[in-house]
């Protein structure tokens, strides 16, 4: 399956997909961009590039992750926190009809295979505490300072 590693100013990310869609971004320990990038990649390294420049509030890719129905289910719901806005784990899982259901809810957000594009950053706790994140609280906390109207600089 095509692939591809960009340069982002939180670190490289690697991105797979074919002709069905952008199947996953991750953060990756490479430190190698790629010489050239697959055509059915491009357009999604445009629409990285174009997010972190702040050119870009919204991903309009066709997207095709693995997972169970349940983790399909969250992955979606993620995609409708607008920019810029949090949410809590307990508020996604009212959103997805089942507060007992927080646990299996952070956990799918946890397996989210598509950095950035579905933007599990914007989950936190209850309290407003930065909790989980597979790419490190420091660049979670990045992201949503990126997204934020009053922009404040930070020691990570």
């Amino acid at each position: 399956m095509p692939s591809c590693i960009i340069e982002t100013p939180i670190g490289f990310a690697k991105i797979i997909g074919d002709k069905n869609g952008i199947s996953s971004v991750t953060l990756t320990s490479k430190k190698v961009k790629s010489d050239s990038i697959p055509y059915e990649l491009l357009d999604c390294v445009i629409q990285l590039k174009a997010y972190f420049k702040e050119d870009l509030q919204s991903f309009n890719l066709n997207i095709n992750p693995e997972g169970t129905a349940f983790q399909k289910s969250v992955w979606k719901q993620l995609q409708t926190i607008p920019y810029g806005k949090t949410i809590s784990y307990l508020e996604l899982s009212k959103q997805l009809g089942d507060v007992k259901a927080i646990r299996a809810v952070a956990n799918a957000n946890g397996e989210n295979p598509l950095w950035v594009i579905i933007p599990c950053h914007r989950v936190i706790g209850s309290d407003e505490s930065l909790t989980g994140y597979a790419g490190g609280l420091c660049r979670k906390q990045w992201l949503i300072n990126h997204e934020s109207n009053n922009k404040q600089q930070s020691l990570f």
